[in-house]
Parts: C-alpha cells; structure tokens; sequence
C-alpha cells in the first residue's frame, strides 16, 4: 500500500454539521485515521438527510452522510456521559486532532474546552467551527448554510449577472458555505501540524463560518469600504459588467468578456448566433473558443457525472457498501506523484467500529461495554 501524504496523523471528529465531518473526510482522504463519534442510536443528523436512492429514507443511504464519511471509523459515544467522558478523554489523549463544531461555549460547559483537554494531552492541535467565531456580539447565535450565505453578503451577490433586481436574491447551490468553512478548517490544521512537527505545541483553532465564506469573496466584501461602491446582483456596473449567460437548443452557456479583445470576440458570436436556441452548447462553446471569446456550457448534474474529461482522469471511483450497495463517489481531491489518494473505506454503518476501539484499542470487557451500552454512554 502506497503512503498517504497524512498517514499517521489520528483526527477524532466530535461534530454534527456538514462543515466539521467535511473537514475530517479531506484529512482521512489524505490518510488521516479519523475516529468520528455519533449519538448513541440516533447517530449522526446528516444520516436522515437525502438525498436517498429511490427517495427510500433509510439511515445507512443518505447521499450525504456516504460522501462525508469516507475513509472514517465509526464509534457511538456521549461525552456528556460520565463514563462517555471518561472514553472521550482517553481517545482525545491519542489524537494529534480534535474537530468540533458544537455551539461556542458547549465543551466547556461540559469541562472539555481547550485547556482541560490539552492538560490529557499537550500536542493536541483542537478546530472548533461556529457560524460566527467565539467572540463579538453574535457568538452565541446559531445558522445554517442559507444563514451564512447572506451573513457574509454573498446572497445580496447572487445570481450575478441578475439585470432584474426585483428577483430576490439567492443562495449558492448545494452546502458550499459548509464545504468552505470545512475546507478552511482543513487548511488551519494541516498548518498548525506543521508548526507543531517544527517544534511547536499543539494550538486551538477558531474557524468562523461567516468569516470564511468572506475570505472567498474578500473583492466584493471591500470594494465599498476602499471605493464607496455597493456590489449587487448586476455586477459592478452596466459599463463593466463582463458575464452574461445564453439559452442553447440544449441547455445554457455563460460568456466571460472582461478584455476589449474577448467583448469583439463576443460581439461577432452574437452575430453569427443570433438566436442561440437554435444551436447546442458544443456549437456555440467551439465557435466562441475559435473566436477568443471565453465561453462555457454551465454543466447539469448529468453532465457532471458524464463528463469525459473527468471519467479519463478517474474523478470517480466505485466502492461496496453493505446497505447502500455499490455506490460512486468523487475520489480526486488533488493528485499526489508519491502519496495518492484512495477511497479505502465506505461511511461507517452506525456504531460499526465500536468493537475495533472499545475492546482492541482501549481494552475494554465484554462486560465493561455492556454497562456502557445500558448507561446509554456508547
């Protein structure tokens, strides 16, 4: 078995969003071991979360949890449980990671904040992701990903272009403003093992959700504080708007023309297209690249899943599930000379892996786990 470019590093996953499991799937990707712990019997929230096949809602087959949970070992476990407490100490005494992203104040209410757990453990590099950071006015308010899609101003911005300001605005697709948060936090703990390998301690690691959305569109969010200009749904103004979308015979394209060379290019697609509905995206996408116009179809679902580039670069792999089956997930984060990346291991069933923890790793009984069962702590 080829190396992982984290093989080694031991991440527990304390979370209950979108954005903390996301961040530890990139780590165990990366071949971090990733221990996440659910509630006992009711598991992880994501696990109700469709989409399912055939719109059949079934614990083991959320979309969402089999594409976060990649590569992870799943445990139940309840650390607000005296003897819960007492496991979850012992594990975050083994880790190089702890991800969290409970409401600010949670774990150290429950005598598990930064300092008590760093006392077990010295090196312990700890991320906690809230929506808005563990300071300021809004620390103890709570958000989904459509709250802090227009917290952080990007809402006011979609779609863009929007020539009819009268539609309201809208959210990014899917959970990108989870991913984003997830992503960041990612981006912070691989830094701050890095200190840490380079002598450094373990550290604590804030990630505001609405802070990292911001970063990611930190030109439009200063644009009014450096110029007196406020960003909306049409761009920075009639005279330079530079993006505009057509309707094809088979779907959309979408045309950036930023430079006066590429808005001549566009200006002679039009000419030649003057009704774009008449023409598949190919035709017009060819044309337009032959003129130096940029222009691009804007890609369905289907296309995605279809696409050629993407199958030759083996984007998606196939991997067995006991419930859900065969099922194909996307696998090419980044591709790696020495150390690549392999899906090795399906989401966890619920509590799969207590065994493999509680008994081999921890060297607990038979009878030790029963009364943590009936305690209801695992």
């Amino acid at each position: 078995m080829a190396d992982k470019a984290l093989q080694g590093i031991k991440v527990l996953e304390y979370c209950r969003g979108i954005s903390g499991a996301y961040c530890t799937k990139l780590m165990g990707d990366l071949g971090a071991e990733v221990i996440k712990l659910e509630a006992p019997s009711r598991g992880d929230d994501a696990r109700r979360a469709g989409p399912f096949a055939d719109d059949q809602p079934h614990d083991e087959t959320s979309g969402l949890f089999l594409f976060l949970n990649t590569n992870k070992l799943g445990v139940t476990l309840d650390p607000r449980a005296p003897a819960g407490r007492k496991i979850f100490e012992r594990l975050v005494a083994a880790s190089d990671v702890l991800v969290e992203d409970w409401p600010a104040g949670t774990l150290e209410a429950q005598g598990l904040g930064y300092e008590q757990l760093r006392a077990l453990n010295a090196g312990l590099v700890m991320a906690s992701i809230t929506p808005f950071g563990r300071s300021g006015p809004n620390k103890g308010f709570k958000a989904y990903g459509l709250n802090i899609s227009h917290v952080s101003g990007q809402g006011n911005l979609l779609p863009m272009p929007s020539p009819d300001l009268s539609r309201a605005p809208v959210k990014i697709g899917g959970h990108c403003t989870d991913y984003d948060s997830g992503q960041t936090a990612a981006l912070g703990i691989l830094a701050a093992l890095f200190r840490r390998a380079l002598g450094g301690s373990g550290q604590f690691i804030e990630i505001s959700q609405q802070e990292a959305v911001l970063n990611l569109q930190r030109i439009e969010s200063v644009v009014f504080a450096n110029a007196g200009e406020v960003l909306d749904r049409r761009g920075p103004n009639d005279e330079r708007r530079v993006t505009q979308v057509y309707e094809c015979k088979d779907g959309w394209v979408v045309a950036l023309a930023p430079l006066e060379h590429q808005k001549a290019a566009l200006g002679k697609l039009l000419a030649e297209f003057p009704d774009m509905r008449e023409h598949t995206r190919a035709e017009i996408c060819a044309r337009g690249q032959s003129l130096g116009c940029p222009v691009s179809p804007m890609n369905s679902a289907r296309d995605v899943a279809e696409s050629p580039q993407l199958r030759s670069r083996d984007f998606f792999t196939r991997i067995d599930h006991p419930v859900a089956g065969q099922i194909e997930i996307p696998a090419r984060l980044c591709g790696f000379s020495q150390t690549p990346i392999t899906i090795e291991r399906a989401a966890p069933l619920l509590g799969e892996h207590n065994d493999a923890i509680y008994r081999e790793r921890l060297g607990l009984g038979a009878d030790a786990i029963a009364a943590l069962r009936e305690q209801g702590a695992i």
